[in-house]
């Protein structure tokens, strides 16, 4: 039985600067708390293993409870009334946020003053609601292709649409088509970062000769399961695990070959653990 990885799989550039930046502040900061505002990545092994070196990661509810220090804004990026918050309770404020997604902040924060936004994403998911802070107005989500229908602007008003970085792209385009066939004026940015689309095809192509597909990530990690609503389609021995202890393989005798995928949020450790492990096992 053979064991291939996609071509693309784990930390992606943001997320791996994210983590970076986090190590470089506490070899500088020995005096003064380090905290990050939520989860610096969805990764909950990595989230750990930098409490262990005392990084706290903090909520809403923590600003002006918890004594100031350094504040790391985590790489799916706050609102700007949360960063205004967190600079006026005295925390000094290292931005980790990645940098596909500042670049939406802007163009929602440029869009917004000309017309209005649509994002397409998950309206519960940090990224999501830090795009929308940047907003000048309220924008309209859409997170399933339904809500096209429901779209509350006039046709000939100006919209500019975005993404959530990690949507499923094959999606995405999906509702851009259907808003521009209904007639709406659009303006299209498509701000699904590349590392997305390249582990999206290298997965889809992947499970289509699998016969048994390994997907791992974070529990909370939206990309993460998008590989594995891509994997599944394709492939009907699909799981989805966090790390080596979740791995309960069930697969008929005649699989040839298991692919394994991993989400941006994934440590290269834990998916060299899960691939030998197959290797040794199976």
């Amino acid at each position: 039985m053979n064991v291939e990885l996609a071509k693309h799989a784990g930390f992606c550039f943001g997320v791996n600067k994210a983590v970076e930046i986090v190590n470089e502040e506490i070899k500088k900061n020995k005096d003064q708390p380090i905290y990050t505002y939520g989860p610096i990545i969805h990764n909950e092994q990595v989230v750990r293993e930098l409490e262990s070196k005392g990084v706290k990661a903090v909520g809403d509810d923590d600003i002006g409870k918890v004594p100031p220090g350094v504040m790391i804004l985590r790489s799916h990026g706050v609102s700007r009334d949360t960063e205004e918050r967190i600079k006026a309770a005295g925390f000094t404020i290292v931005d980790a946020t990645c940098p596909f997604v500042k670049r939406i902040h802007r163009t929602v924060d440029e869009k917004s003053k000309e017309g209005h936004v649509i994002i397409v994403g998950d309206p519960a998911h940090p990224e999501v609601k830090g795009i929308m802070g940047w907003c000048n107005e309220e924008p309209y989500i859409i997170s399933e292709p339904a809500d096209a229908d429901r779209i509350p602007y006039k046709k000939d008003e100006p919209i500019t649409i975005v993404s959530q970085t990690t949507y499923n792209y094959n999606k995405f385009q999906e509702i851009v088509d259907y808003i521009d066939k209904r007639g709406y004026y659009i303006n299209v940015v498509n701000t699904i970062c590349n590392a997305t689309e390249e582990r999206q095809e290298a997965a889809a192509e992947l499970a289509e000769r699998a016969g048994c597909m390994i997907v791992i990530g974070g529990a909370n990690s939206s990309n993460s399961h998008k590989l594995y609503e891509i994997c599944r389609e394709r492939c009907e021995h699909t799981y989805f695990i966090q790390t080596l202890d979740d791995l309960h393989l069930e697969m008929p005798k005649s699989v040839s070959l298991v692919g394994i995928t991993a989400g941006a949020s994934t440590p290269n450790k834990i998916i060299e653990e899960v691939q030998n492990y197959v290797r040794n096992e199976f």
